[in-house]
């Protein structure tokens, strides 16, 4: 299943990302919350910037966007204006607690990393302290961002897409993930445990990414089912590669401290699988992601099939 030669990729990618980066810098510099004569520390704000902007493949927000386009063509929407809101509203708001995550998993207490994105973590930039307060105030922020005035996103949206959010970031997802990661260190799992905990730890906000990016428009249940599939399947893949990436990239490639899992013990898909069976792992769910896609029945998902296949190919 290979990606018709008339779309750009690189081209949606790109003008995508400038949209998002965009409503970033507009939304995290001027909080909801700021007035006239009280507005939010200015150093908070510095550092929750520093978290989110000028780094990242953004792809959580990419696959809200695409998921959001593919939901929408083919079938009766919202008008363009509200589903366009929700969509971009939702691809910002997954970041924000993708940067978050980011900031607390890279404290001492946690990953203890001092390398993000190519340049120091936040913590190392600004103190323990200001990490912790940037990464609550990110966190509350991107459900902020998802209950506007209801003329801007209709009520049952935000609840949806809140509802969505909650359940990825929470125990039931990333931090229940992270949980059974801290620890899970110098332990043997076996390939199901390890499957669970990235599940939870990783799978669950691109899965989520994927789901709200669906829920700005309107599916039949079919549909919905296969891009959860899909979801599930790219968000493990992700891992699976990125588990490579950690023993066969550069720090410098990465971004990030290279090798970390190895030295802290940690259990992955490399170590568990080996190298080439890991690599073909990651194969086998690309393809079983793109079955999905192909099982969903809507008409145009070539951003979403790209995306899949950007993150099996990435070098970073």
């Amino acid at each position: 299943m290979s990606l018709p030669a008339l779309f750009d990729l690189a081209g949606w990618s790109a003008a995508h990302q400038i949209v998002v980066e965009q409503a970033l810098a507009r939304w995290v510099s001027v909080p909801g919350v700021a007035t006239a004569t009280a507005g939010p520390p200015a150093a908070l704000i510095e550092s929750m910037r520093y978290a989110v902007l000028d780094g990242g493949k953004r792809l959580r927000p990419l696959l809200v966007l695409a998921a959001a386009e593919a939901a929408s063509a083919g079938y009766p929407a919202p008008t363009p204006s509200v589903a366009d809101e929700s969509a971009l509203r939702a691809a910002c708001a997954v970041e924000l607690i993708h940067a978050y995550s980011l900031v607390h998993d890279d404290m001492p207490c946690m990953d203890n990393d001092v390398l993000r994105r190519g340049k120091p973590t936040v913590h190392v930039k600004f103190g323990e302290a200001s990490a912790l307060l940037a990464g609550d105030a990110l966190q509350a922020l991107a459900f902020e961002l998802l209950t506007p005035d209801e003329t801007r996103v209709p009520a049952f949206r935000q609840a949806r897409l809140c509802r969505l959010l909650a359940r990825a970031a929470g125990c039931a997802g990333m931090a229940g993930g992270q949980a059974i990661d801290l620890a899970s260190v110098g332990l043997a799992l076996n390939e199901r445990q390890l499957r669970e905990m990235h599940q939870l730890k990783t799978g669950a906000l691109l899965q989520a990414s994927v789901m709200m990016g669906a829920a700005c428009g309107t599916l039949p249940a079919a549909a919905e089912q296969a891009l959860a599939r899909f979801g599930e399947a790219l968000g493990l893949a992700f891992q699976v590669v990125d588990d490579i990436l950690d023993v066969t990239a550069d720090s410098a490639t990465l971004g990030k401290t290279a090798g970390k899992d190895a030295d802290q013990n940690k259990p992955t898909y490399v170590s568990v699988l080996g190298l080439a069976p890991a690599q073909a792992h990651a194969q086998a769910l690309l393809a079983q992601a793109l079955g999905a896609l192909k099982d969903s029945g809507l008409p145009d998902t070539r951003a979403l099939q790209g995306l899949a296949e950007m993150v099996l190919s990435r070098t970073h």
